[in-house]
């Protein structure tokens, strides 16, 4: 009997151990997955970079430049010839010739400069591929944290409708206020739960364009997400920085291998030389010393060939040179010129700066705590019967819009940081 309740009991009682030990690592499992990678704005840069498609290919291009070094000291086919039959006399006599033309040693050098000059093009290349990849991660990343504390005031002030609407609703009840009161409170709620939808989807689309330039399936957030304040420009900006902005060095690029060309060709209107070496047979008798002696098939003779191969026209190599001192001189002008523009570009970009600056500045020290005090005195007002419901409302609106407007300064001092950064190389 005893032997029974035992076994009735281990049923009942440890018999579900295991489902309940699978659900609990069910549990755990789905929490381990739920934690999301934190990412500041300088790992998520770098997971943009690693992970990119533009810049491995970038990568590619200079590695299939480098590849060609070896082409500098190429030679042309090296010459092989046989003549076989009676070119001595009757007899049937072998000759072999082997050739060699080499080009005049100038061209070399020249070929080594010109491989080299488009490998520092190609990496200027890939340098404006990363910093436009930066430019862009750096403005979804900030436009996503700037949605995501918009969205956290946008739902502070829909709450603080949702609770105007419950003093005006019971006021209405008692006959203090109108119907009309109420419905328009309802709207200003209704406005300001559009804007929510409406961030909602902002929010979501930057996520996403976020996640598609750091090429990443794994699920990320934001690191630091409680804070949101300005980025600020710290390093002292000059025309030094302009000048040494890919943009520009791309295009004085372009004029050193437009002249590293010219050399090539000039190079190669020098003439090329020609080394030969003969082996034949010339069977018969030949006279040696005064002698008659028999040579046979096995008896070589040989001699060696040097030769020069001298261009007759320039004219074709001329008319090349010609074109590319005019692509030289075309790259050196768009250089100066995209010189000037950047550096116009960053005037106005530290002018608009300081201004955002002067702007959020004016938000933290005049414009939030007038609107704190504002609100705090309205609202007790209000519910003191001391303030009206139009003073009310129009010291919430007040408050709204410079609690927007805020998120808004920071946001506009960020774009035009980033704008300079794009501009400076960083």
């Amino acid at each position: 009997m005893k032997h029974i309740l035992k076994n009735n009991i281990e049923k009942r009682f440890f018999k579900p151990l295991p489902m309940l030990c699978f659900l609990g690592l069910l549990v755990f499992s789905l929490n381990a997955n739920a934690q999301k990678k934190q990412l500041n704005i300088d790992q998520a840069i770098q997971m943009a970079i690693d992970n990119n498609l533009g810049v491995k290919a970038g990568d590619l291009e200079i590695k299939a430049s480098q590849s060609l070094k070896r082409t500098a000291g190429e030679l042309p086919k090296l010459d092989l010839n046989a003549q076989l039959g009676q070119y001595n006399s009757t007899q049937f006599d072998q000759s072999y010739q082997v050739s060699q033309t080499i080009p005049f040693p100038t061209l070399f050098g020249a070929r080594k400069q010109l491989i080299n000059a488009e490998i520092r093009g190609k990496q200027l290349q890939r340098e404006l591929t990363v910093l436009e990849l930066k430019n862009q991660v750096r403005n979804y990343y900030y436009q996503t944290l700037y949605l995501q504390h918009n969205h956290q005031q946008l739902k502070q002030l829909d709450s603080l409708y949702a609770d105007f609407i419950k003093i005006a609703q019971l006021r209405y009840k008692t006959g203090d206020t109108k119907k009309v009161d109420v419905s328009t409170a309802q709207a200003k709620q209704g406005e300001i739960n559009l804007l929510l939808r409406q961030n909602e989807v902002y929010l979501a689309n930057a996520h996403t364009s976020l996640a598609a330039l750091l090429n990443t399936k794994e699920d990320f957030e934001l690191a630091n997400q409680s804070t949101f304040a300005p980025l600020q420009i710290n390093n002292l900006l000059d025309s030094a920085t302009v000048a040494n902005h890919p943009a520009v060095q791309s295009f004085y690029q372009e004029a050193l291998i437009a002249a590293q060309s010219k050399k090539v060709e000039r190079s190669q209107t020098l003439p090329d030389i020609t080394l030969g070496y003969v082996n034949q047979s010339l069977i018969g008798f030949q006279t040696v010393n005064g002698t008659e002696k028999y040579f046979g098939a096995g008896n070589r003779f040989n001699s060696v060939n040097i030769g020069l191969a001298i261009p007759l026209t320039f004219g074709a190599n001329k008319a090349r040179v010609r074109s590319l001192d005019y692509r030289q001189q075309a790259a050196e002008a768009n250089a100066q010129q995209q010189q000037r523009n950047l550096m116009a570009q960053m005037q106005n970009a530290l002018l608009q700066y300081q201004q955002d600056m002067k702007q959020y500045q004016y938000f933290v020290k005049d414009a939030l705590p007038n609107a704190k005090e504002m609100l705090s005195a309205a609202q007790l007002g209000y519910k003191t019967g001391d303030t009206s419901y139009l003073e009310y409302l129009y010291a919430l609106q007040t408050a709204t819009d410079i609690q927007l407007n805020y998120l808004k300064s920071i946001q506009q001092v960020n774009q035009s940081v980033i704008n300079i950064y794009s501009i400076i190389n960083q």
